[in-house]
């Protein structure tokens, strides 16, 4: 029954978010704003994260092939496309989900229990919208971008890998990058990670909205966004890959 008055909750946060702002002003600067913190400063993990994944990746597919009958540009096949459908949009959105979730849950989570949305509430500003809106639109702005330079680092990380370990050269690997490719596949990609950044958004954004107590609750609700935001992630990639790839 508490999963279930959670979800309607959520629900009906939703509602009241996704109302139009009062200053669109003020929300273009908040925008900018969240979209610094939650898309660039994100940037630096990003991208040491896929460049050390696409070297795994292609190095174990590489150190793996042991069938004569298969090309050697398969290995740079297989790292294009366990890149793109799959590591950096989840793998990188559960890792975003740690760093931002716990971000946001704390942020807003401080705000209610220092009662600074009391205060914007009582000056009759929509807290949900003022608060929540701009990180959500951030996120979904920002996201996709994010992905298409994991994407494209951790290709060169597995091009780096292969080629400096010897295990195979560099026409063999760009081959393997160029045959098959799908634009399907990165339109896929992108709609997934469009979907991610608002459930790690506003997953978070709910469990510090809804924090009651003081400094050990944020805490705790920070936590719960983490958890919460990941579940959702495994979730919704389970249900688009059937949507879409199916």
């Amino acid at each position: 029954m508490g999963v279930i008055r959670n979800i309607g909750k959520y629900m009906n946060m939703l509602w009241v978010v996704f109302s139009l702002p009062d200053k669109w002003r003020i929300f273009r600067v908040r925008l900018f704003e969240e979209i610094e913190l939650i898309g660039v400063k994100s940037i630096p993990i990003v991208a040491l994260m896929s460049a050390f994944m696409g070297g795994v990746i292609a190095m174990q597919t590489a150190s793996n092939m042991s069938n004569p009958l298969l090309p050697t540009y398969t290995v740079g096949y297989i790292t294009q496309s366990s890149t793109i459908l799959e590591f950096s949009p989840t793998i990188i959105s559960l890792i975003l989900a740690g760093k931002i979730g716990s971000n946001v849950a704390s942020e807003i989570g401080t705000m209610r229990v220092t009662e600074q949305i009391d205060a914007l509430e009582i000056m009759g500003v929509n807290s949900l919208s003022f608060l929540v809106l701009p990180k959500t639109i951030a996120a979904i702005l920002f996201f996709p971008v994010l992905v298409i330079f994991s994407i494209g680092l951790s290709l060169i990380g597995g091009w780096l890998s292969v080629v400096i370990s010897g295990l195979l050269s560099s026409e063999d690997y760009v081959l393997g990058i160029r045959s098959f490719f799908l634009v399907s596949n990165v339109v896929y990609a992108l709609s997934k990670t469009v979907v991610f950044g608002f459930l790690i958004v506003t997953v978070s954004s709910f469990y510090g909205y809804y924090t009651k107590g003081g400094a050990l609750d944020v805490g705790r609700s920070s936590t719960q966004a983490v958890v919460s935001s990941s579940i959702a992630i495994l979730i919704a990639n389970f249900l688009l890959t059937q949507m879409i790839l199916l």
